[in-house]
This record gives structure tokens, C-alpha cells and sequence, in this order.
């Protein structure tokens, strides 16, 4: 393919420059100039000197009601957790990016899964920009793939891919990474904002012609979130991305947005000689063996997309200077700072010269408000130096008001604690199932100072 200049388009005006400008020579505005590949002058359109409805025909439309909705066909990537979080396995067509931090095992779970899919009988693909043939076969004979038959592609220029792509036809393809793939119509360095997007912007258009399932592997930048511009994100159809402590075995890998499946979903692997492993039971690691109750712990059942899950909130109170710190570590620290006046105001309990940490057990971040109670009844008893009592779980959200709200799918948490063994649970009101469950004792309140009064006589 021959090179074709590149030009700068403003992305308020539309204007063009020749070479990057920080102020648009048009409009004036600054940094909006992105550079893309110029057209020929022949395939321009000339929207001025043509009527309106000329160059194109209208299309038919029709109404919804007349469209046939059928699901999509997932081929299973014979690793459960992870196809738990792509929705059920991979769909022919989509285009799935997934970024982590370095060496916490995107590359080692995308090999071990292309490895499955090929046992099966399909034709899988990795395209590695960042190491040689030779290495990625020696990590598979680390993983214990010793006989894999996945094919490897060492390129990093994007019409060489593309047309590997078009002759193999694989059911799957890994790009590792896309920000090391360039195209030679751009003469940007690979990486660049323009580079990453009309790169992604290929590779997505050649996967929904072909129905090959390519998977991007992204960098992601020291906050975490994913290297590039934030388009390339709304271009693929799931993301995904690996959390976890690289000094820990345990790898979350959590899905932000998938238009085939539930998005916040999660998937539970642990780290071993031989890869990747999917953890059956993902609230053993959450929870802490005491051998008997200890101050300032209270286990949470938490929604990670359609999983409930048991999390131990742990909670340390101490005594502070002047200015006394609030530390949240899995849980938002603006919303501690909330609690605590929360728990102040309308249950008598005060803090405010005291330190006050609290840590979610197993690296686990907690978004959703329903461990509101959880983190006051932690605090309370780190406060007083009282343990909760044994196998007793809390979960609902505490409003300013003093209130606790009811938490989703209440009844499914409740079940999940009876069956792991949990006897004793607080929970708010409107949580309180109709029947009860076997094994389990529910104390249900209505608001903070309920709560702690309940708390006070388990104690």
C-alpha cells in the first residue's frame, strides 16, 4: 500500500492544516487538531455544487416491532470466569479491548484461552507487537502448552495484519498490543492518539465484515484507566480490564461496558505456576480465617454483576491528632467522611478525633452503596472494641437523613450468606424476605441508630 500524506483536521471547524498546530490557523481553538489520513482528490465529496438528496438514495427503515431479535451465537473460551464476564464466550464479529497494568497477566490469560479455542478445532491468531515468536512460545512452554498449535504473528504494521487477517480467517485474534500497530498512511509514531484510533478503527471494521472476534490489548496510563483516546473505547463492543496487586496470586478481571452481556460483571483468577486459574468460589479469598471474631470486622454481601459476594470490610479506629485521617481503601474515602457524619448525627457515635482506616479484604473495590452499613458497623466496633458476633453479615444504604435504604436483589445476598454458613444477618426493612430462610436469623431496621442498637445487644 502506497503512503498517502496525512493532513490535521480541527475537530471544532473542520478546518485542515498541513502540520500539527496547537491553535487552529481557523477557528482559533486549541488543541484540536488530530491528524488523519488525507483523501484523494478524487474521492472527495462536493457537497456544496450538488441538491440535497443527489449523491445518496434514501434506504428503507423499519419499525422494531417488525425486526426479528434473535441472541447471539457465543462460542464458550473454555475458561468459565472469563467467558462469565464476556457475557458467555466470545461473539463472532466483536471486538473486545482489554487493558491491566504490566505483567499482571493479560497476555498469559489471552494465550492460555486462544490455546482452548484452537483444542476445539478453530483457527485462532496472535499478533504480537511487543515480543518475538520466540518468546511468546517460551512463556506457552512455561503455561505448560507445549503442543499448542495457536499460529503467531510477530508484526506490528497494520496492513500486514489485516491482510493475515483476510487469508487465514481465524475465529479469533488477539492484538498484543494495539499501541505498538501503526498504519503507513499516518507518519506519526506508533502509539500516538492518531495512530491508536484509526489502527483500532481498521481492525473493527475488518472484524464485523469478516465475523472474526478480535481481541485489543491496551496499555493503560498511571491512574489506571486505558492509554489513547478515549474513542477507542466506544469503538469496541466490550472492555474489559484486569485489576489486582501484582505482589498477590488473585486477578479480577471486571468488564465496564459489553453490549453482549452484564457489564461490572467480574471474573476471579489466581496466579499459578502454570497460569491462570479460575476461582470457583471467589468469597473464600475475600474473607478473612479469624478463628474467632475480632473488633472492627464486618462481612458485606456485595452484587459484582449478576454474582453475589461475601467481602470482608474491616475497620480500624485510633486515637488522632489535630487533624485526624480518613483512609478508604477499596471503598470511595469521600463517602467514609459521609458515614461518619452520618454516624455522628443520628446514631450518637462520634469520631471526630479519631483515626479512622478502613481496607475492603482480598484488593476487592466496592462501588455500590449497599456496604454503607457494613463500613458503620466496622467502625462501631473497632470503635468499642466488640466483635460482631460469629457468621453474621450486614449490608443496605445509609442516607443523610439517617435512614437505611434497601439494597437489589436483597433475597439473593440473603441466600448466598445462608449457604456459606452465615447465621445471623442485619439488613434493612424493605430487604426482609416474606419467608424465611433456613438457617438464618434476619434482624431487619430502618434506621442508623436501629441499627446500632441491634448491634449493641448481639454484642
Amino acid at each position: 500500500m502506497s503512503k498517502e500524506k496525512s493532513v490535521f483536521v480541527c475537530t471544532e471547524c473542520g478546518g485542515t492544516s498541513p502540520r500539527w498546530l496547537g491553535k487552529c490557523p481557523q477557528c482559533g481553538a486549541w488543541n484540536t487538531l488530530n491528524e488523519t489520513a488525507a483523501q484523494p482528490q478524487g474521492q472527495r465529496h462536493r457537497y456544496t455544487a450538488a441538491p440535497r438528496g443527489a449523491l445518496h438514495a434514501a434506504q428503507p427503515v423499519a419499525p422494531l416491532a417488525a425486526i426479528e431479535a434473535s441472541d447471539f451465537e457465543r462460542t464458550p473460551t473454555g475458561l468459565d470466569e472469563l467467558d462469565r464476564v464476556l457475557g458467555g464466550g466470545v461473539v463472532e464479529g466483536a471486538v473486545v479491548l482489554i487493558g491491566g497494568d504490566p505483567g499482571i497477566g493479560k497476555s498469559t490469560l489471552l494465550l492460555q484461552a486462544l490455546d482452548a479455542l484452537q483444542r476445539t478445532g478453530l483457527t485462532t491468531l496472535y499478533v504480537t507487537g511487543e515480543e518475538s515468536g520466540a518468546q511468546v512460545a517460551l512463556r506457552s512452554r512455561r503455561l505448560g502448552l507445549d503442543h499448542s498449535m495457536v499460529n503467531v504473528l510477530a508484526e506490528t504494521q497494520l496492513e500486514k495484519i489485516l491482510a493475515t487477517i483476510e487469508q487465514t480467517q481465524p475465529a479469533i485474534a488477539v492484538i498484543d498490543s494495539i499501541q505498538t500497530v501503526y498504519s503507513e498512511e499516518l507518519s506519526s509514531a506508533p502509539g500516538s492518539v492518531a495512530q491508536v484510533r484509526e489502527c483500532a478503527a481498521h481492525l473493527t471494521r475488518a472484524a464485523k465484515a469478516s465475523g472474526v472476534a478480535i481481541v485489543l490489548v491496551g496499555h493503560v496510563t498511571k491512574e489506571g484507566a486505558l492509554a489513547g483516546p478515549r474513542v477507542l473505547e466506544h469503538m469496541v463492543d466490550t472492555v474489559l480490564y484486569f485489576e489486582g496487586d501484582t505482589h498477590s496470586s488473585f486477578r479480577l478481571v471486571r468488564a465496564i461496558k459489553n453490549r453482549f452481556g452484564a457489564v461490572n460483571e467480574i471474573g476471579v483468577f489466581a496466579m499459578t505456576e502454570r497460569g491462570l486459574k479460575g476461582v470457583a468460589n471467589p468469597s473464600a479469598i475475600f474473607l478473612s480465617q479469624h478463628a474467632e471474631p475480632v473488633p472492627g470486622s464486618c462481612v458485606l454481601v456485595t452484587l459484582e454483576g449478576t454474582r453475589p459476594l461475601l467481602v470482608e470490610i474491616q475497620a480500624l479506629v485510633d486515637s488522632g491528632g489535630p487533624s485526624p485521617r480518613r483512609l478508604s481503601v477499596g471503598l470511595d474515602r469521600d463517602r467514609l467522611a459521609m458515614l461518619l457524619a452520618v454516624l455522628h448525627r443520628h446514631a450518637g457515635v462520634a469520631c471526630a478525633d479519631q483515626d479512622v482506616f478502613v481496607n475492603a479484604v482480598g484488593g476487592v473495590r466496592i462501588s455500590e452503596p449497599a456496604a454503607d452499613l457494613a463500613v458503620l458497623l466496622a467502625i462501631t466496633s473497632s470503635l468499642r472494641a466488640r466483635p460482631m458476633p460469629k457468621g453474621f453479615i450486614a449490608f443496605g444504604e445509609v442516607g443523610l437523613a439517617g435512614e437505611v435504604r434497601p439494597a437489589p436483589r436483597g433475597q439473593e445476598r440473603l441466600r448466598e450468606a445462608a449457604k456459606l454458613g452465615f447465621t445471623v444477618a442485619l439488613v434493612p426493612k424493605a430487604n426482609a424476605p416474606k419467608k424465611p430462610i433456613d438457617g438464618l436469623v434476619i434482624h431487619a431496621v430502618e434506621r442508623v441508630d436501629q441499627a446500632m442498637e441491634v448491634l449493641r445487644q448481639l454484642q
